[in-house]
């Protein structure tokens, strides 16, 4: 029995040092190993316990939220290291962290619908109010060359229509009788002249031609002038014809009345072409060229258009209302334009060339900036500021700020923007009811860290308060929605009621946002029960504390 249990403890010390011998083999076969993966680990990422490798650091940034990054390792002015960023997180990409996250089914929901920014021809139409008035030189008045008396009115009342040639009144004047006399004697010498010597013959027709010439300066027709010729009798009073067919747009003359040379006794108006006088703004009138056309509108005829051409631009500006004046001739069939009516004034421009354009509704208007809402992704969408230039009725040049085919939100895009600025506001009201909305702004969208321009939340003791100038400086804990470590900072309140209840040495919860970069301002806060300060704390071991 002996030998055999010897043999069997030799054959199990011999499976020993086997065993023993292949571990320590494999141990340090796997050495050089590590260490080379250690040595590659040391400049891509780190690797954690399970073997998983970190994301590799692109860059580091301000640990305030200031737009400045640095490529290797540093402090900040307060002495803060600067953040990494990591290769996959939100802001690793500046553009993402710009853009707004709203879920595809709200999406869905507000109807938000895109259109690719395109080159067109933009024909823009130019509008202008303006009045209805007469044609200068359609105007003529009515106003005898001599002294007389009106005797007998035939058209009696001021805005009744003419025919041209239509006796107007008749008057009475002893110059123009006596006038007419001179010339019935000159006439009748000549004819008894006929015979005589050709010096008195040739005296009495200048006599003759004399006389008429006066009358005819006087503006007695012809056909009175050649009766008087013919008769050979003056007669006591001459009629006063319209000159032209229109209306009597003013009357001065009363029956019986005395009337002094170039007195105007009526006027008549012709209103069958008529002007419209359009006031067009400064900043447009270089785009008006005479012989343009244009389509009137008034109110007193609704649906119905009237077309006009340009036919001068005055050289004047009105300073009061900063207008040029441009005139538009335009028939007036039916006399349907009258004198003083108002005017709605189009004027189409035509396009130059095919610029970058976007619909008009695309634009959000702020009164300082105008910013477009670019589509990025399913659920993403970028603001971005642009310069505009000329508008058509439905589209607007683009100069700076979009590229051709990019797209840009048409519809439901100011309740894209409500959406983002109502978070913002709400992460700014305090707890809600439940505490699920305001960890949801305090994260953001999905349970990323939020925006910059979110609100945040944050915990410390009140070390300095300053009343005039409506600051606290805290001792909080670490933020995470921003990754800021505990540390001593100033805020800013965002009114003078926030000052009630900031005590030095006491606790509170704050909500804070950035209004401006670099200035942090707390919009809420409240009292937190006495005891530990987590925030003072984690401040004393920090070596920012008191910066």
């Amino acid at each position: 029995m002996r030998p055999l249990a010897a043999i069997v403890s030799g054959l199990a010390v011999a499976a020993l040092a086997a065993a023993g011998g292949y571990w320590l083999g494999s141990r340090g076969a796997a050495s050089p190993a590590a260490d080379s993966g250690g040595s590659v680990a040391s400049t891509t990422g780190e690797t954690s316990a399970a073997g998983r490798k970190e994301p590799r650091i692109l860059y580091y940034r301000n640990p305030m939220g200031l737009p400045d990054t640095s490529p290797v390792p540093k402090k900040d002015s307060m002495g803060m290291d600067y953040i990494p960023v990591r290769e996959g997180e939100d802001d690793a990409d500046p553009a993402a962290a710009r853009q707004l996250r709203i879920s595809t089914e709200k999406v869905q929901k507000l109807g938000v619908r895109s259109e690719a920014v395109q080159l067109r021809a933009l024909d823009r139409t130019l509008r202008a109010a303006g009045r209805i008035e007469p044609d200068e030189r359609r105007v003529h008045a009515i106003a005898p060359r001599f002294e007389g008396y009106v005797e007998r009115l035939y058209v009696n009342v001021s805005g009744q229509p003419v025919a041209r040639g239509q006796p107007l009144f008749e008057v009475y004047s002893p110059e123009l009788v006596a006038a007419q006399r001179e010339y019935a004697i000159a006439a009748q010498g000549v004819e008894s002249l006929h015979d005589g010597s050709d010096s008195a013959r040739s005296g009495m027709q200048e006599l003759a031609a004399a006389s008429l010439s006066r009358l005819r300066n006087w503006g007695v027709a012809e056909d009175q002038l050649a009766a008087l010729a013919r008769s050979g009798d003056a007669r006591r009073t001459i009629s006063f014809r319209s000159p032209v067919a229109g209306i009597v747009t003013e009357k001065k003359a009363v029956q019986g009345m005395r009337f002094m040379p170039g007195e105007t006794l009526y006027q008549v108006t012709d209103l069958s072409s008529v002007w419209v006088i359009a006031d067009v703004f400064e900043q447009d009138i270089a785009l008006v060229r005479t012989g343009g056309k244009a389509r009137v509108t008034i109110n007193a005829h609704p649906g119905k258009h009237f077309e006009g051409v340009v036919a001068y631009v005055y050289p004047t500006l009105n300073a009061e209302t900063r207008t040029v004046p441009v005139r538009i001739e335009l028939a007036n069939p039916g006399l349907l334009l009258k004198p003083s009516m108002f005017a709605q004034v189009e004027l189409p421009l035509a396009a130059r060339a095919a610029v970058p354009s976007v619909p008009v509704s695309a634009v959000i208007d702020s009164g300082t900036r105008q910013i477009v809402l670019i589509r990025q992704a399913e659920g993403r969408f970028e603001p971005r500021a642009v310069r505009l230039g000329v508008r058509s009725d439905d589209y607007v040049e683009v100069l700076a700020g979009v590229s051709e085919g990019e797209q840009v939100v048409v519809a439901a895009n100011f309740l894209i923007d409500a959406e983002s600025n109502l978070r913002a506001a709400v992460a700014g009201l305090g707890p809600t009811a439940d505490g699920a909305a305001g960890k949801a702004s305090e994260r953001g969208d999905g349970g990323r860290p939020a925006n910059k321009g979110a609100g945040h939340r944050g915990e410390g003791t009140v070390d300095s308060v300053d009343a005039p100038a409506a600051t606290v400086t805290l001792r909080h804990g670490p933020i995470d929605s921003l990754k800021w470590p505990a540390m001593t900072m100033p805020f800013k309140l965002a009114n003078q009621s926030l000052l009630q209840g900031l005590q030095p040495g006491g606790r509170i919860a704050f909500d804070f946002v950035e209004r401006q970069p670099g200035e942090w301002v707390i919009t809420a806060h409240r009292p937190l029960p006495a005891g530990q300060d987590a925030g003072a704390a984690a401040a004393t071991g920090n070596p920012h504390a008191g910066h």
